[in-house]
């Protein structure tokens, strides 16, 4: 009975917790990713003992390559002196030698090996890691845009619903803003008809006067000729328009 009431209440302990998990999603992958670099923290250390280790084999090799170089250089003195005796001690140490020089040589080998191995998991590992909080930083994103987006959902159409039983309120406003929009019309119709634009019309036939004469000279220094304004359909219009005003108004 106890057990059943413990597990009830793990149970809802469990829901309590995955419920505050998927309303805080961004807390959780925060808290993933502390526990990601606990991780690679750790691994790094065991990685560094290891390399320690290969260093300590490193040593070993180098001296053992030394001893044996020594050892071979006092085998060939005793042999050209004639001490054979002496020469086959060294012998016997020196084969002593190369059997454990070729052990640790083997075991540094094996550990490289082993290192490269850790070092490539390990990058590896960061590398799918980083991937994943990446695309779950993106999902985040788009979870929230579509949590927001949703609740403007919402919103909106509430607002719909309040707005709908305003009554005749909206149309009321709505005619008040169209009558005073037709008004101001009215006063800017009014005010436009009572401006004198004959200065303006001036002003703007002088700066067009300036601006072509500023051309001309431009292309007369630069010696671009410029195109005529004037069509043939044009200057027989214009002709024409001469030919009538020297004539004049006709009786008929």
């Amino acid at each position: 009975m106890f057990k059943r009431l413990g597990n009830l209440i793990k149970g809802f302990f469990g829901m309590a917790v995955t419920n505050i998990e998927k309303k805080n999603p961004e807390a959780l992958l925060e808290v993933e990713k502390e526990n990601l670099r606990e991780q690679i923290a750790s691994y790094n250390k065991g990685l560094a003992s290891h390399a320690g280790h290969c260093e300590k084999l490193i040593s070993q090799v180098k001296k053992l390559e030394k001893e044996e170089k020594d050892l071979t250089a006092k085998i060939k003195a005793h042999l050209k002196a004639g001490s054979k005796e002496a020469a086959s001690r060294y012998a016997l140490s020196i084969q002593a030698i190369r059997t454990q020089l070729k052990e640790n040589r083997e075991q540094l080998n094996d550990a490289e090996q082993t290192y490269k191995e850790l070092v490539r998991t390990r990058d590896q590992s960061i590398q799918q890691a980083k991937a994943k909080i990446q695309q779950l930083k993106m999902d985040l994103n788009d979870l929230q845009v579509k949590r927001a987006t949703a609740e403007l959902s919402e919103m909106a159409s509430g607002m719909i619903t309040e707005i709908g039983g305003a009554g005749d309120t909206l149309n009321r406003l709505q005619e008040m803003v169209e009558e005073e929009r037709q008004i101001a019309a009215g006063r800017a119709r009014v005010a436009k008809g009572s401006i004198d634009t004959t200065d303006v019309e001036l002003r703007e036939v002088e700066e067009k006067a300036l601006a072509d004469q500023a051309l001309a000279d431009f292309a007369a220094a630069e010696g671009i000729a410029l195109e005529s304004d004037v069509t043939p359909d044009s200057g027989e219009s214009a002709s024409g328009e001469s030919s009538a005003r020297s004539m004049g108004p006709q009786s008929e």
